[in-house]
């Protein structure tokens, strides 16, 4: 690391001495790409820690929310309680159930975003990014023209590019045919004869809501998943309204459900014999729904519970008798007018609705991000992306990821974790500033040191040890999506900056605004 001591006390970190907006050419301090959980918790920090940065957001789409955003479909909601579903600075109290519904959080997204409205540029697609070393800045394309930034925070969100898998027959089908991230409001199903591929987070609530308007629903499942009660309820309005009388009564039911979630972790990493709790629940809840033998067979998961992500449905099991449904295996192939499944069997369908997820370990954004040594981001990772504590990346000095790699959580709230980054991005921000500073890059070997602990940890979890191929594990085999403990230790780790494992260059005077 090398410092050298500015001759001036500064308890903010330099803000941009740059030239005035002109030819399509601004200047900002801080470039945040993203309106999700992640690009708001890091606008409220910054405004909160650094007023004085000039900081702006661009968001491709017309509006806030992320995920919740572009996830309209029919019974879109979260598996996370609500509770713990709201950015701390921004508590919510009067959710509706204690598993909030699409639409709501889309709308307390909308509302946390209005607070930010004068940052925020919608419509602004980054088209790349590129290290400028000589200003020390990055300089990023975008639709509406190019900013010059000393510090990029990149926050897609890790569910942001849907996934349809590649089908023969594909471009020879004459029906309908969508992502439920890509929902075909126009396309009404009433009447219609509707495939479903997929049998995940996203079929499991679907399905439900539209099996009764069609006249023929087939389920196309390669693998089933666990399933366990959603214990959902209504929160009336003396609930809420003692919620919003008594702040700390709320914020003790978010602690509360926190430390109970936390405790599920503890069986997925830690005492795996734990599991058999949950794996007792599921099977129970199954045989209860469930009387056929052969359907109850083919819906039980030869895989560890916990693996995949657990699912929560009161609903998917009684769908999947309905008379109007087929439950069949995975999609081989389609004709113009019809779905095959593996066993050869075809069946009619004018509509496909891919619930096939998307591509966490493959981020749209790392293909036109370009460091240092004048690499892509894709480049470098090379189908397994990896970052200190998620957040930074070595030859890319100045960038901060938001939900980066080995973030993503299989029992808690990820709302957790972006805030914790959020909080650690400005305490790098703060310690820039007090030692005169203006670029900072984790080193390499800081780096390695780092993930090949998250990889050792990883090990012995549940996650790692089935070898059920979820969609946790990267192009290479290595899970590069979860993080391996409680949520505790990362939210501890995150509020500590390790000057140790950076390079740290100092700002040259020209660039201080005095």
């Amino acid at each position: 690391m090398t410092l050298t001591p500015t001759d001036r006390p500064d308890t903010q970190p330099p803000a941009t001495d740059g030239p005035e907006p002109s030819g399509g050419t601004e200047c900002v301090d801080v470039l945040i790409v993203g309106t999700g959980f992640g690009g708001l918790a890091a606008l409220h920090r910054l405004r909160t820690d650094h007023p004085h940065l000039t900081v702006v957001t661009v968001e491709r789409a017309d509006g806030p929310g992320g995920v919740w955003r572009d996830n309209s479909y029919p019974g879109a909601a979260c598996d996370v309680p609500t509770s713990l579903y709201s950015l701390s600075f921004a508590d919510k109290s009067d959710w509706s159930h204690t598993y909030g519904r699409g639409w709501e959080i889309k709308n307390y997204l909308e509302g946390v975003a209005r607070e930010f409205d004068d940052q925020i540029r919608y419509g602004c697609e980054v088209l790349a990014a590129l290290w400028d070393a000589e200003q020390g800045r990055w300089r990023v394309d975008t639709s509406s023209g190019t900013v010059l930034a000393t510090y990029l925070i990149a926050a897609p969100g890790a569910l942001s590019a849907p996934t349809i898998p590649a089908v023969d027959g594909l471009e020879d089908f004459s029906g309908n045919v969508f992502h439920t991230a890509q929902w075909d409001h126009a396309h009404s199903l009433a009447g219609r004869r509707v495939a479903v591929v997929g049998s995940g987070a996203s079929a499991i609530q679907v399905v439900p809501e539209i099996v009764d308007d069609v006249d023929q629903l087939v389920v196309f499942q390669r693998t089933p998943s666990w399933v366990i009660p959603r214990l959902d309820r209504t929160i009336g309005p003396v609930e809420q309204a003692a919620y919003k009388r008594f702040p700390k009564l709320h914020r003790a039911a978010r602690r509360f459900t926190w430390l109970t979630h936390e405790f599920h972790v503890m069986a997925m990493a830690h005492h795996r014999k734990l599991l058999d709790i949950f794996r007792a629940i599921s099977l129970r809840h199954l045989h209860h729904q469930i009387a056929d033998e052969d359907l109850r067979r083919r819906l039980t998961p030869d895989f560890s519970i916990g693996c995949k992500r657990i699912l929560i449905s009161n609903k998917w099991y009684p769908a999947l008798v309905h008379p109007h449904t087929t439950v069949t295996g995975a999609l081989e192939r389609l004709t113009p007018t019809g779905a095959v499944s593996a066993d050869g069997t075809e069946f009619e369908v004018d509509t496909i609705v891919f619930a096939t997820g998307f591509t966490p370990t493959a981020p749209p954004l790392a293909s036109v991000i370009t460091g240092r040594d004048g690499r892509r981001l894709d480049e470098v990772w090379h189908g397994s992306p990896s970052a200190y504590r998620g957040v930074e990346i070595p030859d890319f000095p100045n960038l901060f990821l938001m939900y980066g790699p080995n973030t993503n959580l299989g029992h808690s709230s990820i709302v957790l974790m972006l805030e914790a980054q959020a909080y650690y991005i400005g305490q790098v921000l703060t310690y820039l500033a007090a030692h005169g500073a203006g670029t900072v890059e984790v080193t390499q070997a800081a780096h390695d040191r780092y993930v090949a602990d998250i990889d050792a940890r990883l090990a012995s979890t549940v996650w790692n040890s089935d070898g059920c191929g979820s969609w946790y594990f990267d192009s290479t085999g290595r899970n590069s999506v979860m993080w391996p403990t409680y949520t505790a230790t990362y939210r501890r780790m995150m509020s500590r900056f390790a000057p140790g494992d950076h390079t740290i260059s100092v700002r040259a005077a020209s660039s201080v605004r005095r």
